[in-house]
C-alpha cells in the first residue's frame, strides 16, 4: 500500500485540528454560559430546561440534573468555568500545533485522546449505546491517525516504480 501523499496528510491533520478546536470552542462557550448563572437561581433554570425538553423530572437523569443544579454554589460555578477555560486553551493549543503540523501536537493528541479510550471501552461494555460507540470510534480513529502520522512523518515517499524490499538500505 502506497503512503498517503503529503497534501492528503496535511488535510487529515487539519481536519483533526478543526475538530479539536471545535471541542475547545464548545467547552469555552459552555464555561462562559456557566458564568451567567452566578448570583442567579440555577435550579430554576434547570427546571426550565427540563420542561422545555419535555423531560419527566421524576425520571433518573433529569432528577440527577435537577439535584446537581440545586447544590451548586457560585464558587463551584467559578471553578467549573475556569476548568472549561483551561480545557479550551489546551484544545486550542493542540489544534494550532496540528494545523502547523507540529510533532509535539500529534504526540499530545495521541496521549490526551488515548487516556479516554479505557474509560470509553468500559462505558461501552457496561452500557452499550450508539452514542458511546460513536464517541469511542471517533476517538480511536483520531488516536490511530495521529499515531500513524507520528510513525510515518519525515520518511520520504516510496517511489512506486521501485520494487518493495523487506530491508531498507541506508545511504551513508
Amino acid at each position: 500500500m502506497d503512503r498517503i501523499n503529503e497534501e492528503t496528510r496535511r488535510r487529515g491533520l487539519r481536519v483533526v485540528a478543526v475538530f479539536e478546536g471545535a471541542k475547545g470552542g464548545l467547552v469555552l462557550v459552555t464555561g462562559v454560559g456557566l458564568l451567567g448563572f452566578i448570583h442567579r437561581d440555577l435550579h430554576s433554570a434547570a427546571e426550565e430546561v427540563v420542561r422545555h425538553l419535555h423531560l419527566n423530572p421524576a425520571r433518573h437523569y433529569p432528577r440527577i440534573f435537577l439535584d446537581a443544579a440545586a447544590r451548586v454554589n457560585d464558587t463551584e460555578l467559578w471553578l467549573l468555568a475556569l476548568s472549561a477555560f483551561l480545557y479550551a486553551v489546551i484544545r486550542f493549543i493542540e489544534a494550532f500545533g496540528l494545523w502547523r503540523r507540529k510533532r509535539w501536537a500529534a504526540w499530545f493528541g495521541v496521549l490526551s485522546g488515548g487516556v479516554y479510550i479505557p474509560v470509553e471501552l468500559f462505558e461501552a461494555a457496561h452500557r452499550l449505546s450508539w452514542a458511546r460507540l460513536t464517541v469511542l470510534g471517533g476517538n480511536l480513529a483520531i488516536v490511530a491517525y495521529l499515531a500513524y502520522e507520528l510513525t510515518t512523518r519525515g520518511r520520504p515517499p516510496r517511489n512506486p516504480s521501485l520494487p518493495r524490499s523487506p530491508h531498507r538500505s541506508r545511504k551513508r
